[in-house]
């Protein structure tokens, strides 16, 4: 059962990398950001929320180790934090923010939960 939740886990980190990396303009739509002068917001969307995750998702399953997977989850799970900081310190946090929140929060929780307790 374990490994089924690391490779699902692992998937869904790829398969929502894959957005980030290849459809950055969509992307950005779903998180209220907009293009500037430059190209750099999209080089940042592909980089930081598109490459970064596919990378520790087949890196993941390429090592296959308890260790490979509780990296996903530290890197989710600091993402909520992260997160979490903009609730808090932020203007008002709209629903988007707490429904993304409790996802980077679910799945760094359950890969570190697993795989490290």
């Amino acid at each position: 059962m374990v490994d089924l939740i690391n490779i699902s886990l692992a998937l869904f980190s790829i398969v929502l990398g894959l957005f980030g990396w290849l459809a950055p303009k969509y992307t950005m739509q779903v998180v209220d950001l907009q293009r500037g002068a430059t190209t750099m917001g999209v080089s940042e969307i592909r980089a930081a929320s598109g490459a970064l995750f596919v990378g520790l998702g087949v890196g993941a399953l390429f090592l296959g180790s308890p260790v490979a997977y509780a990296m996903i989850g530290f890197a989710w799970g600091f993402a909520s934090i992260g997160r979490l900081t903009s609730i808090i310190a932020d203007e008002a946090p709209t629903r988007k923010t707490w429904g993304f929140f409790l996802c980077e929060a679910a799945v760094g929780i359950t890969l570190v939960g697993i795989n490290v307790f």
